[in-house]
């Protein structure tokens, strides 16, 4: 059996949580208040040209070591710089894929 003193005091918490909502709930963002920077999209973008670059100086990198016209240090640095680009790439894709998936199982 549940105390009365426990009941009110459970009720006390769930207005205090109820009346902080409602003041954090009034304080929403105008445009001149949002911080300043660059968007997450954005972010994103300029994130997916710099591992297309590095990916395409890799390559390049490479058909240049082939063709003896760099030297070996160079072509395992960019070779190197290139795999790892590519790992992070792959990994952002599968969290991508598994949070898209996650959205789908969501009941509506």
């Amino acid at each position: 059996m549940i105390e009365t003193s426990s009941m009110s005091f459970a009720a006390n918490g769930v207005r205090d949580a109820y009346r902080s909502s409602q003041e954090l709930g009034g304080a929403t963002l105008q445009s001149k208040d949002r911080p300043e920077g660059p968007s997450f999209a954005d972010m994103l973008r300029n994130a997916a040209a710099d591992a297309v670059e590095t990916i395409r100086d890799g390559d390049v990198q490479a058909q240049r070591a082939l063709n003896g016209e760099i030297g070996r240090q160079e072509a395992v640095e960019a070779t190197l710089a290139l795999e790892s680009t590519v790992k992070t790439v792959v990994a952002m894709r599968d969290k991508f894929v598994e949070a898209y998936q996650e959205i789908l199982r969501m009941p509506i």
